[in-house]
C-alpha cells in the first residue's frame, strides 16, 4: 500500500523507505518509523514529559508494526491505540491498566506524527480521496470508479436498517440490505482510500500476470505473494517492475478526478495533490522493490 501511495505522490523520502529507489540494502519501513518515533520520544523526554520518560526504551518494532501496516487502510486513532495497547500487554511492559492505556495513547499519537513526517505525500492523497468521497456521499450516492484496467468498482456501503426481535430464548438483530437505503457517508469516506489502493494493487498483479505470460513463464499468486519457478525468477522480477512502472507512469489521480467530474458535473472537487520528484523508472533498478 505504501509503495503505491509513494508512487502516486512522487514521494522521494517515502519511496526510499519502501524500496522504490535503488539501495545497497533492503529498507524496512517499520524500523524507519520506529527510529522517528524514538527520536520524538527522546525530544519529549528532554522537555520533561513524564509519559515519554515512562515509555522510553519500551517501544519496539513489533509495538508499532500493525499500526504502520494498517495506516494505509485508514486505521483510526482508536483502532491504532487498541493495536498498540495489545502489543504492550503482550510485552508485559506496563502491568497497571491505567498506565498501559496512557502509554498506548501516547505511542499512538507519536506514531501518527512519524507517519505524517515520513509519508506526507501519502497522507495528502488519503485526505484528498476522503474529501472526494465525502462530496459524492453528500448527494446520497456511492463512490464509483474504474481501475486502470477499466474494471468498474462501486462502494456498496449504506446505512443498514436494523430491527431487534425478542424471542423466548434470545434477542435477534435483523439487518436489511437494500440499494434504496441511505448512503453511509462515513464509510464511503473512510473506505475510499484503501479500496482505491487495493484496486491499483490488483491491477498491478494482473499486469504482472500478463507480462509473465508474454515472457513464457509460469505465474501464480496468493494475495501479495507472487510465485514462479526458481529458474524464472529474474524474468518475474523484470515483469513485476515493468508492470509497476507502466501502471504509475499514467496520471492515475488526474484520471480518477476526471472520472468523478464526469459522473458529478455539479460538484466541485478539490485539485489533485502536488506530486513530488520521485523518478518512477528508478524502480527498475531497485533490487529490493519486491521481496
Amino acid at each position: 500500500g505504501l509503495q503505491h501511495y509513494a508512487a502516486l505522490g512522487g514521494d522521494v523520502e517515502g519511496g526510499a523507505a519502501v524500496n522504490l529507489v535503488p539501495s545497497e540494502s533492503p529498507k524496512d519501513v517499520y524500523t524507519h518509523v520506529l527510529k522517528v518515533v524514538n527520536d520524538l520520544i527522546d525530544k519529549d523526554c528532554s522537555k520533561g514529559k513524564e509519559i515519554a520518560q515512562q515509555v522510553r526504551g519500551n517501544v519496539k518494532r513489533k509495538t508499532i508494526k500493525q499500526t504502520v501496516m494498517t495506516s494505509v487502510y485508514g486505521v483510526t486513532r482508536i483502532g491504532a491505540r487498541l493495536q498498540i495497547q495489545r502489543q504492550l500487554k503482550d510485552q508485559k511492559v506496563f502491568l497497571d491498566d491505567s498506565l498501559q492505556y496512557k502509554a498506548a495513547l501516547y505511542i499512538t499519537n507519536i506514531t501518527f506524527q512519524a507517519m505524517e513526517k515520513m509519508f506526507s505525500g501519502a497522507r495528502n492523497i488519503m485526505a484528498w480521496l476522503g474529501d472526494c468521497a465525502s462530496l459524492v456521499a453528500k448527494k446520497n450516492e456511492v463512490v464509483v470508479w474504474k481501475t486502470p484496467l477499466n474494471l468498474p468498482v462501486a462502494q456498496p456501503y449504506r446505512r443498514v436498517a436494523k430491527q431487534s426481535v425478542k424471542t423466548l430464548l434470545q434477542k435477534v438483530i435483523l439487518q436489511h440490505h437494500s440499494d434504496n437505503l441511505p448512503v453511509s457517508a462515513s464509510r464511503q469516506r473512510s473506505a475510499f482510500p484503501p479500496n482505491y489502493v487495493h484496486s491499483l494493487d490488483s491491477s498491478h498483479m494482473l499486469l504482472t500476470t500478463e507480462n509473465a505470460s508474454k515472457l513464457g513463464i509460469t505465474f501464480a499468486a496468493v494475495h501479495d505473494s507472487f510465485w514462479t519457478h526458481a529458474c524464472s525468477m529474474d524474468l518475474l522480477n523484470e515483469a513485476l517492475r515493468d508492470s509497476f512502472v507502466d501502471l504509475h507512469e499514467q496520471p492515475l489521480l488526474s484520471q480518477l478526478l476526471k472520472q468523478l467530474q464526469d459522473q458529478h458535473p455539479d460538484l466541485k472537487f478539490p485539485p489533485v495533490p502536488d506530486r513530488g520528484k520521485l523518478n518512477i523508472k528508478d524502480i527498475k533498478n531497485s533490487k529490493y522493490f519486491f521481496q
